[in-house]
Formats: structure tokens, C-alpha cells, sequence
């Protein structure tokens, strides 16, 4: 898994943090030494159980978002729908 992380150079060393959730954060001396700081808090983290991965099932119409987007006859049924809203607004 990849996860988004930042790295800010603090006055004598380097500091990572997990993008969203600062107080998981690592430091050391170079920027790869925060960076495994920050992965030790994590395993340990999810040893404990305070992190844990989740699966999250999106909203019904989200599965449905794109998937018409190769569909040859979407650029037609839009322009209908366009002309007829248009017919409708029209005084």
C-alpha cells in the first residue's frame, strides 16, 4: 500500500508525517531516517490497534460514476437530453 506522506525539514532534522493525520509523524537526522520513523510509528500503531485499514464501499451512484464514459451512444443522449431541456427553458 502506498499512502501520501510528508517531508518538511525542521532546524536540525527531518520530519514525516502521514498526510491527514499529523499526529503520526517520524523524525530523524536525513529525510530517509524520518521516513522509517514514520513507518515504525505505523507498524506499531497497528499492532496496538489504534490504526487499522478499512475497506470502504462508496455511495451506489459513485460505482456508476465513469462507467458509461466508452458508451459510443453517451455524446447523442446528452445533446438530446441538452435540446430538450432547452425546449423547456425557452419561453
Amino acid at each position: 500500500m502506498t499512502i501520501p506522506v510528508l517531508v518538511t525539514i525542521l532546524q536540525d532534522r527531518f520530519e514525516a508525517v502521514l498526510v491527514g493525520t499529523p499526529e503520526v509523524r517520524g523524525q530523524g537526522l536525513s529525510r530517509n531516517d524520518a521516513i522509517e520513523s514514520l513507518k515504525t510509528e505505523l507498524a506499531q500503531r497497528t499492532q496496538r490497534g489504534d490504526l487499522v485499514w478499512v475497506d470502504f464501499e462508496p455511495p451506489p451512484h459513485h460505482r456508476v460514476a465513469g462507467s458509461f464514459a466508452d458508451d459510443d451512444t453517451l455524446p447523442e443522449l446528452c445533446a438530446e437530453i441538452y435540446r430538450q431541456r432547452d425546449a423547456d427553458l425557452a419561453p
